[in-house]
Parts: structure tokens; C-alpha cells; sequence
């Protein structure tokens, strides 16, 4: 079907409007599926209301808008959405030599008063607030249905996450950590006690897979070009951030330490590339690391302590391309993550031999 989507351009904004061919069924008034992945709009009403997907964005919807412009932006947001989440799939599909498990996506599932800008990816499992759906044993990606206007973007465009591909590439990025890294061992839990918390290494991954899939280090530019480029929240990849600037256990934060990872990550991959290699043999090798690491046995509580350490999973990432080893452990090192020593080994070891700074 023809569908309008918008297309990462590698500047800071949505992307770039276009028409794309895209293979899905329209199987309800507000439910778009496909081989990889259906999404839906739990917000009631019809907004697919034509035999095509070419939509209006209208800056986002939002509560400012009139009834058509709203259901347009609602009609685009599921097009948008689910054009991005099945590149992200068939991207990791590719690379893994098969499918990942089917995936849900939900806009607008969580209906409360204050607006919600963000999504999050749920297992089954006890949760809080808790979901207001069964959620699928494969994992599901629930975006909200938008909060406030983007700023500093001139004319006003309500922050919808559906309309905005570097949030379902993050989320489907935890879809692809889960069935291939599963940094929280759910393999060993029971399918309906799963743990859908976060770990350093897991949203790092995400950030960087995101980063891959927009062209661009500067992930968040568009619905966070307010924020400074040298701030944490920006997660701006490219930044010199390194494990001096870890935060140890008890005052972590997974997002802040996870830019670490994915800093170093961005950083080996473009030495690959600079040394003539190729950006997607880089790709397959961190989407090996990630299975290797998943494929171990071992103790529920062991195994999550284990797949915390940056170090650990370093030496799967060497393991799996002995030919760019070499560039790849030279570029962690210059982030302090080196193949051995525990998460505040490398923070201390880093912050005695340097003084943290980051160059933008």
C-alpha cells in the first residue's frame, strides 16, 4: 500500500516527508498489520478511514487541533510507526540470519490526565501502574499519545512519539536486546513473571541501534534540540562520554550510563569505517555479541549481575569479529571499557588517568 512516513534525513527535525510502498493490511479502523509487527491506536474512534495510508501529519494533532487534523495525525502516527518498527526488525533480521518474534506496538494505551511524550517496552509481568491490556509473551512497545509541543522547532508540532522514528527505534531496540542479549535473563523466568526493567547495556544498545537506523549520533535532536548538546539528557552519541562519568549503583540511571556504552559503541563504528571497513559487518558483530551473550547459562541473579558489566559484554563483541577485534578494542579503550574488570573497576581506573571532559 502507498504510505506516507516521514524518512530520517540525518538532520535534526522529524525527516524527510515521502511516499513508500508498504506491505500491511488494514485489519480494523485503527489497526495496521504487517509480517513483523501490528500496531494499533487504543484511543477509540476511526482514524484509518481511507483505503490508502497516505496521511496528513498535521503538526503532530494535539489538543489544539481541529477533529479532522486530529485524526489525520492520528492515521499518520500508526502509518509512521509502523513503517519504522519493521525496518528496525527486518534490520536485526538481516543481521541475525532470522526473524525476531512478533511484536506489538500500542499509541496511546495508557489514558491518563496528564499527557504522555514517551513510550517504554512491557513483558508480561507485574509492573507499575500496571498495563491496562494483557501484554503478548513476545513484548510489546506502548507509545503515548503525545505531551506538550516540540520546542524551538518554529511553527508548533505536538510531540506525538509515533510521529517520531527515534522513539520506536529505541523501544524496538529493547524488542532486539530481549530476544537476542535478555540483559534481564528472562529466558529463565516464568513467560508471565518477566522483569521489563532496564539496565545500562540495554538502553545503551537501543540508543546506538537508533543512532544506526537515523544516520545520525544526535538521536534526540529534534524533540530535544532545547536541551544543550554537552547534557546527558540530549544523549547525544558522539560525545566523548566515557566511564569516568559512570554513576555507581545506588544513585544510577540506566539512560545516563547506557549514552556511555552507546558513545563507545558510535565510536567503534566509525574506526571500523574510517579504516576502510564496512558499517554493517560492525552491525552484525554487535548483533552477534548480543546473542552470545544471551545464549549463556546460569543462575537468574548471576546471570543479571553478569549482563550488567560493560566488560562482558565487550569480550563477546571482540569474540564475534576477530578482524575488527583489534579497531573495536582500541575505541572502547578510549571510553575506559576494556574486556576485563567490573562496572566500577573501569569508572575508577578512568577517572585516575583522566579528568572527565566532553568535546561535542
Amino acid at each position: 500500500m502507498r504510505a506516507a512516513v516521514y524518512l530520517p534525513d540525518g538532520g535534526v527535525g522529524p525527516g524527510r516527508l515521502a511516499e513508500v510502498e508498504l506491505a500491511a493490511q488494514i485489519a480494523g479502523p485503527a489497526e495496521l498489520a504487517l509480517a513483523e509487527v501490528t500496531v494499533c491506536d487504543e484511543r477509540g474512534g476511526e482514524p484509518l478511514h481511507r483505503p490508502d495510508l497516505v496521511y496528513e501529519p498535521a503538526a503532530g494533532g494535539g489538543p489544539l487541533a481541529g477533529a479532522e487534523a486530529e485524526r489525520q495525525a492520528r492515521a499518520f502516527g500508526l502509518t509512521n510507526a509502523a513503517y519504522h518498527a519493521q525496518r528496525a526488525l527486518r534490520f536485526a533480521a538481516d543481521l541475525l540470519g532470522e526473524p525476531l518474534p512478533h511484536l506489538v506496538v500500542r499509541v496511546g494505551a495508557h489514558a491518563s490526565p496528564s499527557r504522555w511524550g514517551g513510550g517504554h517496552y512491557r513483558l508480561p509481568g507485574d509492573v507499575s501502574p500496571p498495563e491496562p491490556y494483557p501484554v503478548a509473551p513476545t513484548g510489546e512497545v506502548h507509545l503515548g499519545g503525545g505531551r506538550a509541543f516540540v520546542p524551538g522547532t518554529g511553527a508548533p508540532y505536538f510531540n506525538a512519539p509515533a510521529h517520531n522514528a527515534a522513539i520506536v527505534y529505541h523501544e524496538v531496540g529493547h524488542h532486539i536486546c530481549r530476544h537476542t542479549a535478555d540483559f534481564r535473563a528472562n529466558r529463565l523466568r516464568p513467560p508471565d513473571d518477566q522483569h521489563s526493567g532496564k539496565v545500562a547495556l540495554d538502553e545503551g544498545t537501543a540508543d546506538f541501534l537508533t543512532a544506526v537506523l537515523l544516520g545520525t549520533p544526535d538521536i534526540y535532536g529534534w524533540h530535544r534540540r532545547h536541551i544543550p548538546q554537552w547534557d546527558p539528557r540530549r544523549r547525544r552519541l558522539d560525545a566523548r562520554w566515557t566511564m569516568a562519568f559512570l554513576r555507581p549503583r545506588s544513585s544510577g540511571h540506566a539512560h545516563a550510563n547506557g549514552t556511555i556504552w552507546a558513545s563507545a559503541l558510535w565510536t567503534a563504528r566509525c574506526r571500523v569505517l574510517a579504516d576502510g571497513g564496512d558499517g554493517e559487518r560492525f552491525d552484525r558483530m554487535l548483533l552477534r555479541a548480543l546473542s552470545g551473550l544471551g545464549s549463556s547459562e546460569g543462575a537468574v541473579a548471576d546471570e543479571q549481575d553478569r549482563r550488567n558489566r560493560f566488560s562482558e559484554l565487550l569480550r563477546e563483541l571482540l569474540a564475534a569479529d576477530a578482524a575488527l577485534a583489534p579497531a573495536v578494542r582500541a575505541a572502547m579503550a578510549d571510553h575506559g571499557i576494556h574486556p576485563e574488570g567490573g562496572n566500577a573497576e573501569l569508572r575508577a581506573r578512568m577517572r585516575g588517568t583522566s579528568t572527565p571532559a566532553v568535546t561535542t
